[in-house]
C-alpha cells in the first residue's frame, strides 16, 4: 500500500498527470477563495456592533477565521475537483501502470456530477463539524484526520472502481476491503493538514486509489463494466 502512495505521489508531479494537476490546483484555489469569501460575508452579516473599534477588531478575527475555515473546506472542494478531472487521472494512471490490462469505462456525466455533490455534501458537513470543535485543543485535529481518511478513502476508493464495477459493487469490494481502504486513507489525509499542498489531493487521491484498486479487486472486475455486461 505504501509503495501504492509512493507511485502515486510520483505520477502526480510526472508529465503524465502534471497537465490535469495544474487545472485541477488553479480550480481548487478559485474554489476555496470563493468559499472564504462567503465564509467572511456569512460571518460579518451575524456581527453588528455599537461600537466602530470592537467591530474593527472583530472583523479582523472574522478574517483571520475565514482562512483557518478555508482550510478546512479544502477537503470538500478536493471532492468536487476529484468528480471532475477522476476519468482524466484515473485512464491515464491505468495506461501507464496497466499498458497490458484495459482502461475502465469513464462515468456518464450526470452521474459524476451526482456522486461529486453528495460528496461535497457529506465532507463540507462533517468538516464544519470538526470546524465548531476548535476550540477543544486536540479533539479538532483528531476529528479532522479520522474523518476525512474514512470519507476520502470512501468515496475515491468506490469512485476509482465504479470504472468497472456498478456503484453496488463498487461498495460491496469497499466494505470487503473496509480496513484496507481507511488505512489508505490515513495516507491520504496528512497531505490535507500542509496548506498548498493540499490542493493536489484530488489527482494523488486519484491515482492512489486507482493503484489500490488494481491490487484489490478480482481479476473479473478488472474488466470495465461495459464489456462484463456483454
Amino acid at each position: 500500500m505504501l509503495s501504492d502512495a509512493l507511485t502515486a505521489f510520483g505520477q502526480v508531479f510526472s508529465p503524465l498527470l502534471r497537465g490535469v494537476l495544474v487545472k485541477s490546483v488553479l480550480l481548487a484555489l478559485a474554489l476555496v477563495v470563493v468559499l472564504a469569501i462567503g465564509l467572511n460575508l456569512l460571518l460579518e452579516q451575524m456581527m453588528v456592533l455599537p461600537y466602530p473599534w470592537l467591530e474593527t477588531t472583530i472583523a479582523i478575527m472574522v478574517g483571520i477565521g475565514s482562512v483557518v475555515g478555508a482550510l478546512y473546506m479544502v477537503p470538500a472542494v478536493s471532492a468536487v475537483v476529484a468528480g471532475l478531472f477522476l476519468d482524466d487521472v484515473a485512464e491515464a494512471v491505468e495506461k501507464a501502470s496497466y499498458p497490458g490490462e484495459p482502461v475502465g469505462t469513464p462515468q456518464p456525466v450526470a452521474r459524476s456530477v451526482l456522486y461529486s455533490l453528495r460528496f461535497f455534501g457529506i465532507v463540507l458537513a462533517v468538516n464544519l463539524a470538526a470546524l465548531l470543535l476548535l476550540l477543544v485543543p486536540g479533539v479538532n485535529v483528531i476529528a479532522f484526520f479520522l474523518a476525512n481518511a474514512y470519507l476520502l478513502s470512501r468515496e475515491y476508493f468506490e469512485m476509482a472502481a465504479m470504472r468497472y464495477a456498478s456503484p453496488e459493487e463498487a461498495r460491496a469490494l469497499r466494505q470487503a476491503n473496509a480496513t484496507t481502504v481507511f488505512v489508505a486513507g490515513m495516507l491520504m489525509t496528512p497531505l490535507l493538514m500542509v496548506p498548498i499542498l493540499n490542493l493536489i489531493t484530488p489527482v494523488f487521491g486519484t491515482a492512489f486509489m486507482v493503484h489500490l484498486h488494481k491490487r484489490l479487486s478480482p481479476a473479473l472486475m478488472r474488466a470495465p463494466a461495459a464489456a462484463r455486461l456483454r
